[in-house]
């Protein structure tokens, strides 16, 4: 070897890595991974939300099955309500309900992009709700909290297309708070008892 190609290929040189920090940079990488893995191994550490991984002894969705979903008046809350039974349970009843999910919306359309004429181009719809959930035995308060959702919509000059764009925007913003609710839920099942 030449001494060109030692400068290139050798220690110091910009085209290998240093003998000294090889080493280093292995054992650093070693124990990087030993931390993540001990740090998952425990049960402390992180774990799948909807994974097979169990919840107290039951699978998540097990957990979540035995949620019961009271009515919720209106158009938009029984949406609401039949998405978050649906995800819940795959749309069947609650089990043998251990908890019961109670929500309370209001529904409010906010216009945006308004004209020099007065005529607002396009609105959002909002939805806000107050939630708490119950374990049923005892009837506690075991989680309660506050959601909100939005979608916007345009307006024309058609009164169909009107209506047909508001009514797309309540399903967007039901959808958007019925999976909100679902993973607040599911988050607090998930907690060790």
């Amino acid at each position: 070897m030449s001494s060109a190609e030692g400068r290139k290929c050798g220690a110091g040189g910009n085209g290998g890595l240093n003998r000294h920090r090889a080493p280093k940079l292995a054992f650093a990488t070693i124990m990087l991974a030993g931390v993540l893995a001990a740090g998952c191994s425990d049960g402390s550490g992180f774990r799948p939300l909807y994974g097979s991984t169990s919840l107290g002894g039951a699978a998540a969705h097990e957990k979540l099955a035995q949620v019961e979903v009271a009515p919720i008046p209106g158009r938009v809350g029984q949406r609401i309500r039949n998405e978050v039974i649906f995800q819940n349970t795959g749309g069947g009843h609650a089990d043998t309900p251990a908890y019961r999910l109670e929500v309370a919306i209001r529904e409010s359309i906010t216009s945006t992009l308004v004209k020099i004429s007065g005529d607002a181009s396009g609105s959002v719809y909002n939805i806000d709700a107050d939630f708490r959930l119950i374990r049923i035995a005892d009837k506690k308060v075991i989680l309660q909290g506050k959601s909100a959702s939005r979608a916007g919509f345009e307006r024309f000059q058609s009164i169909f297309a009107n209506v047909r764009a508001r009514q797309d925007a309540e399903n967007r913003a039901a959808n958007s708070m019925a999976q909100d609710l679902r993973t607040r839920v599911a988050a607090y099942l998930a907690q060790p008892v």
